[in-house]
């Protein structure tokens, strides 16, 4: 590296990150700072690429399928098309107007650096629709709802895996969770149900049900971007062959495992007695495989199965979109 650049770097930004805390420098101290401003700037790169591609995706679902065919999405962006749809106004100057508000409520739910980068993130989007043409790529109704909440998802999606979002419907839901103590998928559904409802009014009632499908495909997309193509599940076995297991989950599906001490009984005043508990995370297609080896060791083994959202580290090896 440019002696500058590195003098630069190592006084202008990693002290002020506290990487370095003694005055004596070292070349330890410093390949560690310049390895943490290496994360940073990867990351910064990763998350710039994630959202331009993210901003381009959406604007081509928007204006390649649904904006010339009048359908909607759910969200923020469903409200605008639905705008952009019964008034004369383009859909970039809603977008930016109906997401004001929710980028001041992410301020105060989430944190300053989310809240920039949505605001850039959907200040982007406008700009795209606002300068960028893209052609009409079909009329058939069902191809435009497909397509277009395929890319309108992805957008979304991509947007999300870069740290920010497009649609603020997700801000309001996070804020009304935390006030009416209940889940932010059940007021999301509300959100949208009243769009819909709306549309159905406002347009016709086949215009609405096709938004429907657009909202189905894009939902499912967002889901598919953000949290990649497997489907993890964690699995708790109880069985007092349980050292048998342990070896087979290594060994056989090469997967690690934690064991912790618990205990076993039932009924008001059964027995109790302390066993070791197996917990293990594979993956979807692996499923069948573990039970088919659990029935083998043990067919009157305990076994709970749970969905498991996301996972970091360990054996399992993610394989994003």
């Amino acid at each position: 590296m440019n002696p500058f650049w590195s003098q630069f770097i190592y006084h202008q930004i990693l002290r002020r990150k506290s990487v370095v805390i003694e005055k004596t420098d070292s070349n330890y101290k410093k390949a560690k700072g310049f390895r943490f401003f290496k994360l940073l700037f990867y990351r910064f790169l990763k998350d710039v690429v994630l959202l331009v591609g993210g901003i381009l995706s959406a604007a081509f679902g928007l204006k390649g399928f649904l904006l010339p065919n009048k359908f909607i999405d759910g969200g923020v962006t469903g409200i605008s098309l639905l705008m952009a749809a019964l008034t004369h106004l383009p859909i970039y100057v809603y977008i930016i107007i109906i997401n004001i508000p929710f980028i001041l409520l992410a301020f105060r739910v989430i944190n300053q650096v989310f809240a920039i980068k949505s605001t850039l993130a959907i200040a982007g989007l406008a700009i795209s629709l606002a300068l960028l043409n893209f052609p009409v790529i079909t009329n058939d109704h069902l191809l435009v709802a497909v397509f277009g909440g395929f890319f309108l998802g992805a957008g979304i999606g991509l947007s999300v895996r870069g740290g920010a979002v497009i649609d603020g419907t997700e801000i309001l839901a996070i804020f009304l969770s935390k006030k009416l103590r209940t889940t932010i998928g059940d007021i999301i559904v509300v959100i949208n149900l009243i769009i819909f409802s709306a549309a159905a009014y406002l347009l016709s009632i086949e215009a609405a049900m096709y938004s429907l499908i657009t909202y189905l495909a894009a939902s499912k997309t967002l889901d598919f971007i953000v949290e990649g193509i497997d489907e993890y599940i964690g699995v708790t076995i109880i069985s007092p062959h349980h050292e048998t297991i342990r070896q087979m989950i290594i060994h056989k599906m090469g997967r690690g495992v934690t064991v912790y001490s618990g205990k076993r009984g039932f009924g008001k005043n059964g027995e109790t007695k302390e066993v070791d508990i197996i917990y293990t995370v594979v993956t979807r297609l692996e499923l069948n495989k573990l039970n088919a080896e659990i029935e083998r060791i043990d067919s009157n083994a305990f076994v709970v199965m749970s969905s498991v959202k996301d996972t970091k580290g360990g054996m399992i090896k993610k394989r994003r979109v």
